[in-house]
């Protein structure tokens, strides 16, 4: 014979939100590299990306300091793009998941 088991009334119901990994944004990250200039790779954020010579050179700045900047986001497919495209361009770009 087993002792008897306690089982508690509860009225609270609780919602949780589940992160799925799949609705998460994706990044575009640039390493710092030893081989290209500062002013090379502003210029491949502007030609490339898009960006305003402004941010490109703050992108570039935070690239060169912290080692690494991320440089676009969003969906799979895109940020595949913009890897590929810096990859010709002879940057050091990576994608990862958000989160």
């Amino acid at each position: 014979m087993g002792s008897p088991v306690a089982t508690p009334d509860l009225d609270e119901h609780v919602d949780v939100d589940v992160v799925v990994s799949e609705n998460l944004p994706w990044m575009c990250i640039v390493w710092d590299d030893p081989v290209n200039l500062m002013s090379y790779v502003s210029y491949v954020f502007q030609t490339v990306l898009g960006y305003d010579r402004k941010r490109a050179h703050e992108l570039m700045m935070q690239v060169h300091t912290e080692g690494k900047a991320v440089v676009s986001s969003g969906e799979k497919d895109k940020v595949e793009g913009d890897v590929k495209k810096l990859h010709t361009a002879g940057l050091w770009a990576t994608m990862q998941q958000a989160g």
